[in-house]
């Protein structure tokens, strides 16, 4: 058969044999986030395939790695529609790290590659690097990857001013909206492992918050354990936060558990009881 000849059969029909992959006809696909770059960790991302033959199916798999360099990972198995897109907004997955409508799963599911890490933010100043990849077929065995994207997510939203604590022996960040006027405060306070722990504070003054993260053992120079617990240094905090210019009443966020997170909330309720009597504190006498 004649080079013309040949070009004349593959022209008029549907499908051919690509890479040993038999089908219709496979165009170069592209995968878009939006936004696309960087957005906030906790602002959701469009994820959406073009390019892709109708009904094909592909692994959607994303990565990162920590501060500590540990490798996090998902993956998710799904179907092109009828035109050769995917859009995960509308499209379930078939299996994989999650199933079902879950257009940010390839975000919250992602596990360690080695046992018994956490994903933590240590470092709300720089973002995540994420890596998004698409691979032809399914799991196990995805075949060649079709495209990629990266984007970051970043902890410190544009606006949000950051200020370190060292105030008698407070050690806490305060994190505060960029408008001019008064917030309903929180005090965030990590639980077991201590140490001070920002992401959630970083993120939360972006709602209009004046947040401050307070470390209360194995940080600087407070305690390294637990052997006692001082609720006067949870006033001192709370007093802090409510004399600040733009802070008003507290609430509180505790990730422990048992004894300690039951002390602290005791002594953070009993501090806003006094505080609301108009009853003095030990930390202003």
């Amino acid at each position: 058969m004649e080079l013309k000849e040949f070009g004349a059969v593959l022209a008029s029909t549907a499908e051919v044999r690509w890479l040993g992959l038999e089908g219709p006809c496979r165009t170069a696909a592209t995968v878009t986030l939006e936004p696309a770059g960087r957005s906030r960790w906790d602002e959701p991302v469009r994820i959406t395939v073009r390019g892709l033959a109708p009904g094909q199916p592909v692994t959607l798999r994303a990565s990162l790695r920590d501060e500590k360099g540990e490798l996090f990972r998902a993956h998710a198995r799904y179907l092109a529609d009828g035109s050769g897109e995917l859009d995960l907004t509308s499209a379930p997955a078939l299996g994989g790290s999650f199933s079902g409508l879950e257009p940010m799963g390839l975000f919250w599911a992602l596990k360690p590659e080695k046992p018994f890490q956490r994903l933590v933010k240590r470092d709300v100043q720089t973002p995540f690097a994420k890596e998004l990849e698409v691979l032809d077929g399914h799991d196990p065995e995805p075949q060649r990857l079709l495209c990629q994207a990266g984007l970051e997510r970043d902890f410190l939203p544009p606006g949000v001013r950051r200020e370190p604590v060292r105030t008698r022996r407070v050690r806490a960040t305060l994190f505060l909206p960029s408008e001019p006027a008064t917030f309903p405060g929180i005090m965030d306070i990590p639980g077991a492992g201590g140490g001070l722990l920002e992401y959630r504070a970083s993120l939360l003054a972006r709602k209009g918050f004046a947040v401050m993260a307070l470390a209360y053992y194995n940080y600087e120079d407070l305690p390294k354990d637990l052997k006692s617990l001082h609720l006067e240094y949870f006033e001192e905090a709370v007093n802090y936060l409510l004399n600040h210019p733009k802070g008003e009443e507290i609430m509180q966020l505790h990730q422990g558990k048992g004894y300690v997170k039951t002390q602290v909330e005791i002594g953070v309720m009993q501090l806003q009881v006094k505080e609301c009597q108009g009853l003095p504190s030990a930390a202003s006498n």
